[in-house]
């Protein structure tokens, strides 16, 4: 039995960090001989198991056969025969299809403090092995498939697009975006589950520069098939004077990157992907005005969350800021009455974090426009101060006082409301 550590992406010194944990291959062995040794079964389509200490994964080698279209229509091979080359050569990408022996693998663990620590191209020079050149794809910063069964699994569209905007200094080989092309004209695309879908947008969003996932998803075509409300976007033109970018889905590409540069968290991101998905559907006739988008963005959302079943807290944040992020925006012209019927709509003084959480991502709306990445975005430190004003009137005490008074069910309320403007307005 050899046991291997596969490398590569794992070293790139990217914006999320150049380790995981590690993973490891196992040569020449049985699902018993592992049991045996203590490893515990963990996979139930493939033969995953974990260490018995240091709880890292370790999988037999194998081997993966197409059987039908879409990602589960797999056949999987794990026996002691099948070599350490054949199971490289089932994955992704090059650089993701390089391994060291087990001896070799704490060589490169970046928790080193050995300042004489040798390179990944000398350890590989070495001890490496690397039968797809791996190596050489890394020193190019090339993203490059290994062998034509990429074409068998299309979710490695989906993941490769997300390595694209986890290291946007790598290009991808010619050959390998036209195969991507090729699969989405072939329909794999269409049958991707919505759960991986969703798993690796939500990566890409995560990433130093998520418009490139959604660029090279676009240019391969499969974003008109996964995301068609977003495709929609590119070619739609804005008013100049508040959109100097003018393209749509442009704007879209310097929001998203705008939400990175903030550290914004995942439900802002995505809150930002369908903030403006409307204006893919206004009419040519009022373009380049978009009238009403706000609500038809709302729509669209909610249709999009639901087909790819988008977790609970980036779909209400999404539609939220989808419906509401203009006025956000012109909140600086609102009194008090305008603030909280705001606040109300947007359930901020039950929703706090919530509304906090829209108001940056109506930051990073206002920020990806072209001369105005860097401008102050008042209205959000502004809401934020009169949503504490709001909050800092004590409606249950109100409530009790208004009841002594004989007020009942309305009237209740409308007694906290004319505090909660009073408040409001001695902020403004």
């Amino acid at each position: 039995m050899n046991i291997y550590h596969p490398v590569g992406s794992f070293y790139i010194n990217g914006p999320n960090g150049p380790y995981k944990d590690k993973d490891w291959v196992v040569v020449g062995a049985t699902p018993a001989d592992m049991t045996a040794l203590g490893y515990q079964t963990v996979g139930k389509d493939f033969p995953v198991f974990l260490h018995p200490q240091s709880r890292e994964e370790y999988a037999l080698a194998r081997t993966e056969r197409k059987t039908a279209p879409g990602y589960k229509g797999f056949v999987v091979h794990a026996s002691p025969d099948v070599t350490l080359e054949e199971d490289l050569a089932r994955r992704d990408l090059t650089i993701n299809a390089m391994a060291l022996p087990e001896v070799h693998a704490g060589l490169l663990d970046p928790a080193s403090t050995v300042n004489t620590a040798p390179t990944l191209e000398e350890v590989f020079s070495a001890h490496g092995i690397d039968p797809y050149h791996g190596l050489q794809d890394l020193k190019s910063k090339t993203l490059r498939h290994v062998t034509s069964a990429f074409r068998e699994d299309p979710v490695r569209i989906l993941r490769l697009a997300r390595f694209a905007a986890r290291f946007p200094d790598f290009s991808i080989a010619p050959e390998t975006a036209a195969l991507m092309q090729e699969m989405v004209q072939a329909g794999e695309v269409a049958h991707l589950v919505p759960e991986r879908v969703w798993q690796e947008l939500a990566k890409g969003l995560m990433t130093a520069k998520p418009s490139r996932m959604f660029e090279v998803l676009r240019n391969c075509g499969a974003l008109k098939v996964l995301l068609p409300e977003v495709n929609a976007l590119w070619g739609v033109p804005q008013r100049a004077e508040y959109h100097p970018e003018i393209d749509t889905g442009i704007h879209l590409e310097m929001v998203l990157d705008a939400s990175a540069r903030m550290n914004a968290p995942l439900e802002v991101r995505f809150a930002c992907l369908c903030h403006d998905l409307g204006k893919g559907t206004t009419p040519a006739d009022v373009l380049p005005r978009h009238i009403g988008h706000e609500q038809r963005s709302e729509k669209l959302t909610r249709a999009l969350c639901t087909r790819w079943r988008v977790p609970v807290e980036c779909k209400e944040l999404a539609e939220l800021v989808a419906r509401e992020h203009g006025n956000i925006h012109q909140s600086l012209g609102f009194g008090a009455e305008a603030v909280l019927r705001l606040l109300v709509r947007c359930d901020a003084l039950r929703r706090p974090e919530r509304f906090l959480l829209a108001l940056q991502a109506c930051e990073c709306d206002a920020r990806g426009r072209l001369g105005k990445e860097n401008e102050a975005y008042v209205q959000g430190p502004r809401l934020a101060l009169l949503l504490k004003a709001a909050q800092s009137v004590d409606s249950a005490a109100i409530s009790a006082q208004a009841l002594q008074d004989g007020l009942k069910g309305p009237a209740v309320g409308a007694r906290i409301d004319a505090v909660r403007l009073a408040a409001i307005a001695s902020t403004l």
